[in-house]
């Protein structure tokens, strides 16, 4: 009962703070210039979205079969990532997908320890390549940071993120709790797999181009052409942020840091928030995959290969 209601008090609290945002994002920018600019949204640039958005998540499914060698077929891999993809976007709060994903991974392997470390690596590694993206590109796109109040913020995210992983990796901290000394023996077993992770790490890349190159289609959508350079500089920490679970699937927070960053080269506030409102319409609307794929499982159920 304490569970449910401190879930009850965090989702209104997520509730709280997107609606907060989004209504200081909308009183700035006009609802009706927002909806302005969305209603000129050329319909194959937003059915680009979606299919970009879709193949990004079946090259999530190749991925994460790499770290699941011979347990479940790329077919119920790629259901399972569609499932975590709906219950994320279009029921946020209710339970993660993370958590979706790994209640029918558990079900078909029936290993605790597996399941975690596998859905970490997966996450693990997507981030790094949403770094190694930033990284890359802010040498030669630092001119669209420099001289505003968030310039160093790449590099204490990367600085941060190094930190955090040698203090996990390196000095093994939660080593003797029992479900997570598994997750330690699954990433000993891997380190050495230079082939798995590079093509791993790879397809990561591929994934995150996929999501930024869709971004960069809706703003030509609309008529905005934005830098390339610059959607590989604000995506990726866009993205960061929108992760942070403070909101309902990042609405408001995305908002917010699309009229901040994109703001840095001149997009207007009302067409920043379309953008952003845009590419998060084409994510819920691919999700919806994720509750056909759903309902089959509960009707079927998921068995191993």
């Amino acid at each position: 009962m304490a569970l449910k209601i401190k879930k009850r008090v965090f989702l209104i609290a997520k509730l709280a703070v997107s609606s907060a945002l989004l209504y200081i994002v909308l009183s700035k920018t006009g609802l009706e210039q927002v909806l302005a600019a969305l209603k000129g949204m050329s319909l194959l640039a937003f059915i680009s979205a979606i299919f970009l958005y879709i193949f990004a998540q079946l090259t999530s499914a190749f991925r994460w079969r790499l770290l699941l060698p011979g347990v479940l077929n790329i077919r119920k891999l790629f259901s399972l990532y569609m499932i975590g993809c709906f219950f994320n976007t279009i029921l946020p709060g209710i339970i993660g997908g993370d958590a979706v994903k790994g209640f029918y991974l558990y079900r078909a392997t029936g290993r605790d320890s597996l399941t975690l470390a596998s859905i970490f690596m997966d996450r693990y590694i997507g981030f790094v390549a949403l770094l190694a993206i930033c990284t890359i590109a802010f040498p030669f796109g630092y001119k669209y940071l420099q001289g505003s109040h968030i310039e160093w913020l790449l590099p204490v995210i990367v600085l941060s993120f190094i930190i955090a992983s040698l203090l996990i990796f390196g000095l093994r901290l939660g080593k003797r709790i029992k479900i997570l000394s598994g997750f330690y023996d699954y990433f000993h077993a891997y380190r050495n797999q230079k082939e798995i992770i590079g093509k791993a790490v790879f397809l990561s890349v591929l994934i995150q181009f996929s999501g930024i190159f869709a971004v960069y289609i809706l703003a030509l959508g609309i008529g905005q052409h934005i830098p390339f350079l610059a959607c590989l500089i604000f995506l990726p920490l866009i993205i960061l942020f929108t992760t942070l679970p403070i909101s309902i699937s990042g609405l408001g927070v995305r908002e917010g840091a699309f009229v901040i960053f994109f703001g840095l080269i001149g997009i207007k506030p009302e067409v920043a928030t379309a953008i952003s409102l845009s590419w998060f319409i084409s994510i819920t609307a691919g999700s919806l995959l994720g509750l056909i794929e759903y309902i089959k499982y509960k009707k079927e159920g998921l068995q191993g290969d």
